[in-house]
């Protein structure tokens, strides 16, 4: 059997980051997580690292903001997933993606793009502007020659308007590590995809008032409603514009996945078992 690949995580106390890392130790990768010494006081993120370490990962002290101490880090290992949050940690992937070229031994890198596919959007501002740095950081991978994967995927907690597709996040981490080392997706993006997790609202409703025994009120929002609240709203804007572009544009799947650009992880992986939209459901009634 091959010896798996060793695993560095950047992000990875952060909301997506502990599914990824979990997933990770769990498939017998030698797995490792960057983590900064203010993150080690925090009491939630401490506990968190409790638990990697019981579960065999290892904690190697950090920064992407500190060159040296990130170019070490990915020394020690073969692929590098960036789980990193939003706002300016996305445009700073640069810096990772500098330190991974000195360090010449990567042979796959995952920038942080958990979300919608970004050279496929129909976004507004501020959703537009977030996307396009997303893009942004596509290309310098890219122009720099570096292996490349994307995950992309909507969470079950999500609402739709039009057609969406809802995940589990343990089945993100899960996929995401089955990638790794899987030739079908190097410079592909793995569209998550799951043919039982493709609602729109109304069968989303549909499900949950059979589950129930009860009849909902329906009420019917028109998209110029929901751009109107997008300007006016004094702190969501980023939220709904997202929202905005998955549900009323829907963006995760108004386009076929071809084979030059992309895959999808539930018929790529078929021995995956993902928790369905029915299932998670279950867990309320």
């Amino acid at each position: 059997m091959a010896e798996k690949s060793k695993i560095l995580i950047i992000g990875g106390t952060g909301y997506i980051g502990k599914f990824i890392v979990e997933a990770s130790s769990k498939a017998g990768h030698p797995t490792f997580v960057l983590i900064r010494e203010t993150t080690i006081s925090d009491p939630f993120k401490a506990k968190l690292i409790g638990f990697f370490k019981n579960s065999g990962v290892t904690m190697l002290h950090g920064d992407v903001y500190d060159h040296g101490t990130l170019v070490r880090a990915i020394k020690q290992v073969d692929v590098v997933i960036s789980a990193v949050g939003g706002g300016t940690m996305i445009e700073d992937q640069v810096k990772i993606i500098a330190a991974i070229k000195e360090a010449r031994n990567i042979m796959r890198f995952f920038p942080s793009e958990f979300g919608n596919d970004v050279n496929r959007s129909n976004a507004v501002e501020p959703a537009k502007s977030a996307f396009a740095m997303k893009a942004q950081i596509r290309r310098a991978v890219e122009a720099e020659g570096i292996p490349i994967h994307l995950s992309l995927f909507y969470l079950l907690a999500a609402l739709v308007l039009l057609v969406a597709t809802f995940n589990e996040e343990h089945d993100i981490g899960t996929y995401t590590i089955k990638a790794v080392d899987d030739p079908r997706t190097l410079n592909k993006i793995l569209y998550i995809r799951p043919p039982k997790n493709i609602y729109s609202f109304n069968e989303l409703v549909s499900l949950w008032e059979k589950k129930i025994g009860l009849t909902l009120q329906r009420i019917y929002v028109p998209e110029e409603q929901i751009l109107k609240q997008i300007q006016e709203s004094p702190t969501n804007k980023m939220i709904l514009s997202i929202n905005h572009s998955v549900f009323a544009k829907g963006d995760q799947n108004n386009f076929e996945i071809e084979p030059a650009f992309g895959v999808e992880a539930s018929g790529v992986f078929p021995d995956v078992k993902y928790m369905t939209v029915e299932e998670y459901l279950d867990r309320f009634v």
